[in-house]
């Protein structure tokens, strides 16, 4: 009999130390699918904040238009539409020739003017993302109802591409010597509030197939070559 117990005990303690082990192997299993998903998910949000995509909660502008893509000077029937950056050379070459006159259409009725800012040259800025700072401090601006305030002296001012461009104080003491004060615009600028919405804007800016800037269009067809007489013509056609 004491053989026989012992070689039961003997079972008892093999099958006991079989379902050990399967419980070992099911909490190591489940413990590497666990790493795996935390690495999974670790990467993904490293990846979403290196390709720029993780730029805080989107805000979009109150007075935006265009899909709130753009900021509207003017109510007059033929649209034209100007996708600018703030660091663009040629941009600023054409607010010095061309926007006076559209500025003037605009204001006598015969035009609405669409500015949309587009942040594609941050690359051009040493890491301080001044397309995108600039373009968002602009619906800033917008909401405080001088965008065009801000749009004005941005390019005035507008600095050198492989420049840092300017920083936040700057643009915010640009902003004052413009009528444009207050916490609300100054937070906005230092928290980064409509960076995220700059960043949706420059992707309409992509899907809509167009890539440099200046882009000008008038009553919604490209115009290549965007010289004050090219503009004028284009909309006198528009017209009618």
């Amino acid at each position: 009999m004491s053989k026989g117990k012992d070689r039961a005990a003997k079972a008892r303690q093999i099958v006991a130390d079989q379902k050990a082990a399967e419980r070992r192997r099911t909490v190591t299993l489940w413990t590497s699918v666990a790493v795996v998903l935390v690495l999974f998910v670790a990467g993904l949000i490293g990846y979403t904040t290196l390709n720029g995509q993780d730029e805080g909660r989107l805000v979009t502008p109150s007075v935006a238009v265009d899909e709130g893509t753009a900021f509207a000077v003017g109510t007059g029937p033929v649209v034209v539409d100007v996708y600018e950056d703030f660091m663009c050379p040629a941009c600023g070459s054409f607010e010095t020739a061309s926007a006076p006159t559209l500025k003037q259409l605009a204001g006598s009725g015969r035009i609405t003017l669409r500015f949309h800012p587009v942040a594609i040259l941050d690359r051009f800025s040493n890491g301080t993302e001044y397309s995108t700072r600039a373009a968002a401090a602009s619906a800033a601006a917008a909401e405080a109802g001088k965008f065009t305030e801000l749009h004005d002296v941005l390019y005035a001012n507008r600095p050198e591409e492989n420049s840092d461009g300017l920083s936040n104080a700057r643009i915010i003491e640009l902003a004052a010597s413009v009528g444009i004060t207050g916490d609300t615009f100054t937070n906005a600028v230092n928290e980064g509030t409509y960076k995220a919405w700059a960043t949706q804007a420059t992707e309409t800016f992509t899907k809509r197939n167009y890539t440099g800037t200046p882009t000008i269009l008038v009553a919604g067809q490209q115009v290549d070559n965007p010289t004050t007489e090219a503009l004028t013509e284009a909309i006198d056609k528009a017209a009618g």
